[in-house]
């Protein structure tokens, strides 16, 4: 049995009422239930909130809601520990867990189904989507007193082809088997990571991210509008 979980907690800051803000026509966590339900990988859909007003749009896109304790609704609470909290309190015993945040309005079915199919047939615990960045970390520098300073010298004459790729968490979903235990940390040697491109990736923690996003999903909506009429 699967179980899916959207953490949606009422007090977004930065953003305010940044679940439900409308994201090009609908909440912003519509998105996150309806694809889920429409993966049809879930026995059951629980949004975890603090905030009366998220739940009941929640509840009107499909979700189950469980309202969370105060204890789990400050600003210093993990997603981990809400997560745990959630699948401890229900009677069902399930198999796989996958947290899916409310914010993620372009995670898409296949590679939803791909990370559980890739946890499902192996050894690991978890999986989750990933993306490469679009720049060399290893050319990264910080900055000192208004002056520039390479986290690594030797690094500044290597050509960008000849360095080492690296990938970061894209925000969007995180599947675990419940009961395997792992003594690395999640994104270590028993995750696996399931790679989207940077197209489909956005972080939506301020209002320019927002506005961003929202460029991002019209430009890709057009385009599949012009690929459907194409098809005809």
């Amino acid at each position: 049995m699967n179980l899916c979980i959207i953490p949606a907690r009422g007090g977004s800051k930065r953003i305010p009422k940044k679940n439900i803000k409308e994201f090009c026509g609908k909440p912003l966590i519509a998105y996150s239930i309806e694809v889920a339900k429409k993966s049809e990988l879930f026995d059951k859909i629980v949004v975890s909130t603090d905030s009366e007003e998220i739940s009941k749009v929640a509840e009107y896109y499909g979700a189950e809601i469980q309202m969370r304790p105060k204890e789990l609704a400050d600003d210093y609470t993990g997603t981990g520990e809400v997560v745990k909290y959630v699948v401890n309190s229900l009677e069902n015993k399930y198999e796989y867990v996958c947290t899916i945040y409310a914010t993620a309005p372009f995670l898409q079915v296949k590679y939803l189904k791909e990370g559980y199919e890739k946890l499902k047939n192996s050894d690991a615990c978890a999986s989750f989507s990933a993306t490469t960045f679009e720049y060399p970390i290893q050319r990264a520098f910080k900055i000192k007193n208004n002056r520039c300073e390479m986290f690594d010298k030797n690094m500044f004459n290597k050509r960008s082809q000849d360095l080492e790729e690296a990938y970061h968490d894209a925000g969007q979903f995180y599947w675990e088997k419940i009961g395997c235990k792992s003594e690395d940390v999640f994104f270590g040697k028993d995750s696996i990571p399931i790679i989207l491109p940077r197209y489909l990736v956005q972080d939506i923690d301020t209002i320019e991210d927002f506005i961003r996003a929202e460029m991002m999903y019209k430009v890709l909506c057009e385009i599949k509008d012009k690929k459907l009429q194409y098809l005809e």
